[in-house]
């Protein structure tokens, strides 16, 4: 796949934050008397909190809540980088990725400084008037760095993100590492950034998937064990 730009979604995608995500929705629930029911919090990854908490609470009460929310994120920043995400980012040029995420900025920065990822662009709920599934973010993140749409890949973990991207005219690569295979419309789906390659041409970025791995014949183990005999 030849492109300019790749734009990352974060959680799910270059970081491990489901946890915290689970346990902070969780907290927040108990905290305004919501049953466990009201809502599922995996179903609402890639979505802004302002507009997951509008369909739950009236909206009188949606401000509070949505800064009540964002003081538990600041609070429970644990999070890990994903499988191939170090690799990739140092395989592209400084201008040419962005992170595109559904988190405030606060939150936003506060992961990416504890998993040490320094983003050349970062767009976040803060920067934005409609979030994910509209375009929006994405089209965004293409205008700060110069870059048309329709050269610009998307690697996203979540339905919203993955809708937001095709409505953005731009490519999509969706990694399942939240959500099945099967709930991911993109042009590609692969298990993880691992998964991928990227190279730097003259003329912009190739992304392509990882071969396999060769897998050894049946036998193979068994004979190489008694040939070191």
């Amino acid at each position: 796949m030849k492109v300019r730009a790749v734009l990352f979604d974060n959680d799910g995608t270059l970081i491990d934050s489901t946890p915290a995500i689970l346990r902070c929705w969780a907290r927040w629930g108990e905290e305004h008397a919501l049953r466990p029911d009201s809502f599922d919090p995996v179903a609402v990854f890639g979505r802004p909190v302002a507009e997951v908490i509008s369909e739950v609470l009236p909206a009188d009460r949606v401000a509070a809540a949505v800064r009540r929310y964002d003081d538990l994120e600041a609070e429970d920043t644990a999070c890990v980088l994903l499988p191939g995400t170090a690799e990739m980012l140092l395989a592209l040029p400084r201008h040419r990725w962005a992170v595109v995420t559904s988190a405030s900025r606060r939150t936003a920065e506060a992961r990416l400084r504890r998993v040490g990822i320094d983003a050349p662009v970062l767009v976040t709920a803060d920067d934005i008037t409609r979030g994910k599934p509209d375009p929006e973010p994405f089209l965004v993140a293409a205008a700060r760095l110069g870059i048309a749409p329709a050269d610009c890949l998307v690697i996203e973990d979540a339905p919203a993100g993955l809708r937001s991207a095709r409505a953005a005219g731009m490519r999509s690569i969706a990694v399942t590492t939240t959500h099945a295979a099967a709930e991911l419309q993109a042009d590609v789906v692969v298990s993880g950034l691992q998964a991928l390659l990227v190279r730097q041409e003259p003329d912009g970025l190739t992304v392509t998937v990882r071969p396999p791995s060769p897998q050894p014949a049946p036998g193979d183990a068994l004979k190489a064990a008694a040939e070191s005999v």
